[in-house]
C-alpha cells in the first residue's frame, strides 16, 4: 500500500511510525509539505529512508504569509524536480489568509507543476470549483484533490479532466467523503492518513492506512485485495514511483 498523503514531519518518534507502517504492509508514503521549514524536514525524512518516504514540496493555504511568499516559492522552484509531486498546496476559504494572495500563489505554484511535469496535491475547502479551474488553466496534467468531500457535480468535471481524488479513515464516519468515493470509479482513487489528523479522538499515523483501504473497501462494496492492489497502482502511477 502507498499512502499518498502524510504529514511526517508532525509525527513525533517518526521512525517508530514508520517501522508500524510497514509491518502493516505500506511500502511507501509521499510526504507532504507546507511551507520552507516543513518543505526542508521531509527532504530530510526522504535522504534517510529513500525506499519508503518520497517527498513533496509545497505551500499550504494555511502557511501563507506576505512577507514568505518569494522564499518559499524559491525553495519549491528548486526542489521541485527531484520531488514526486507538489504539495501540499491549494485554496481554503476558512482560512484567514485573503483569497487573492492564496490565488496568486495557487497560480505561481501550478505554473511550476506544469512545466516540470509534477502531479500537484491539491487542498480545497469552500474553494473546490476555483481550484478545478485554475489547475486546468495552468495545464495542469496531473492532480489528486486531496481528502474530496466537495460536491458531486465539481467531482464529475475533475473526473473528466483526468485528475484522481483520495480517500482518508473519515470514510467512516463523513456522508460526503462517502458519496465522492462511491461516485469515483477505483481507478481514479489514491488512499492516505493525512497523518497525524485526528480522527475519532486518535491521531492518525500511516500505520491507520489500513482503516481507509478497509473503509473504501466497505463503501465500495470491493473486496479488499482489489482495492489495495489498485490504489497502490494508481499511487505509482501518477507519482511515478
Amino acid at each position: 500500500m502507498i499512502d499518498s498523503h502524510a504529514h511526517l514531519n508532525e509525527i513525533q518518534e517518526v521512525d517508530a511510525a514508520l517501522a508500524r507502517a510497514r509491518e502493516v504492509g505500506v511500502s511507501g508514503i509521499v510526504a507532504v509539505g507546507m511551507d520552507l521549514a516543513t518543505n526542508q524536514t521531509i527532504l530530510a525524512l526522504h535522504r534517510r529512508f529513500p525506499d519508503l518516504v518520497h517527498p513533496a514540496v509545497g505551500y499550504h493555504p494555511w502557511s501563507i504569509t506576505p512577507e514568505g511568499v518569494k522564499a518559499n516559492l524559491d525553495f519549491i522552484e528548486e526542489h521541485l524536480p527531484a520531488c514526486v509531486a507538489l504539495g501540499e498546496v491549494g485554496l481554503d476559504y476558512q482560512a484567514k489568509v485573503k483569497k487573492k494572495l492564496q490565488q496568486e500563489v495557487f497560480a505561481a505554484v501550478l505554473a511550476l507543476a506544469a512545466r516540470e511535469g509534477k502531479p500537484a496535491i491539491i487542498h480545497t475547502r469552500f474553494s473546490q470549483q476555483r481550484a478545478l479551474k485554475m489547475a486546468k488553466e495552468a495545464g495542469l496534467e496531473a492532480a489528486v484533490f486531496h481528502w474530496y468531500s466537495g460536491s458531486l457535480e465539481v467531482l464529475r468535471e475533475i473526473l473528466a479532466e483526468g485528475y484522481c481524488i483520495s480517500a482518508t479513515p473519515a470514510l467512516a464516519y463523513s456522508p460526503p467523503h462517502q458519496a465522492a468515493v462511491q461516485a469515483a470509479p477505483l481507478d481514479r482513487i489514491l488512499i492516505e492518513t493525512d497523518s497525524p489528523v485526528v480522527y475519532r479522538e486518535k491521531a492518525a499515523e500511516p500505520a491507520d492506512l489500513l482503516i481507509t483501504a478497509r473503509e473504501l473497501s466497505r463503501v465500495k462494496g470491493l473486496d479488499l485485495s482489489q482495492v489495495i492492489e489498485t490504489t497502490t497502482a494508481n499511487a505509482r502511477r501518477l507519482f511515478g514511483l
